[in-house]
Formats: structure tokens, C-alpha cells, sequence
């Protein structure tokens, strides 16, 4: 338990920070937020917890194919702002086809004998 207290911790520690950070300077704020700290802490944890590094290649592998998709929220998020839709209108509709891209991938390699 005591564990578990600290990944949440750490996990929270950092997210917090990197927003702190890009009140100050969002360019900073982004290289931090670019960095896949996420998946670093999760490969992370998942190692720590099984001493096995392989889950962790398995999810890194996975992770790859999901790169693209997830780049739809960052293009369509600030297009959509920059058109004057409200912010959570925005990030609303971005999650979603980010989310919709997501399953496409899936769905695309899926065909290919791709399985994620």
C-alpha cells in the first residue's frame, strides 16, 4: 500500500509541477509535457512491480503505433480555438476524434495482422 501511495505521489508531483512550469513559460511547460514522462513512470512502475522488463517492451512496442493518433488532439484543438470555439467545446471535440483515431489505428492494423 505504502508503494502504491508513492506512485500516485511521484505521478502527481510531476503533473503538477510541468502545469506550474507552463504558467511560466509554456514553451518549457511543453518540452516538459512532450516528454513522455507518462509512459516513462508507467514502464517504470510496471518493472519495479514485476522485476520484468517485458511488459514494459510490450507496452512501449504498443505505444509506438499509437504515436499518430494521438497527435489529432494536438492539431485539432488550437485549430479549433483559433476558429472561436470556447475552450472546453474544444478540448471536448478534440478527445473525441483523438479517440475516434485511436480506434481507427486499432482497426486499420488490425487488418494488417497487427495486434496490439
Amino acid at each position: 500500500m505504502a508503494f502504491y501511495i508513492t506512485k500516485l505521489l511521484i505521478t502527481t508531483i510531476l503533473i503538477v509541477l510541468i502545469s506550474e512550469i507552463a504558467k511560466r513559460s509554456s514553451l518549457m511547460g511543453a518540452l516538459l509535457a512532450a516528454i513522455p514522462l507518462v509512459s516513462i513512470l508507467a514502464m517504470t512502475w510496471m518493472y519495479v512491480d514485476t522485476n520484468n522488463s517485458t511488459t514494459a517492451v510490450e507496452f512501449s512496442n504498443r505505444i509506438v503505433w499509437l504515436i499518430a493518433p494521438s497527435m489529432t488532439l494536438f492539431i485539432v484543438f488550437p485549430l479549433l480555438i483559433k476558429k472561436g470555439l470556447s475552450f472546453y467545446p474544444s478540448m471536448f471535440i478534440s478527445i473525441s476524434l483523438t479517440i475516434l483515431a485511436y480506434y481507427s489505428v486499432i482497426f486499420i492494423l488490425e487488418k494488417f495482422g497487427v495486434e496490439l
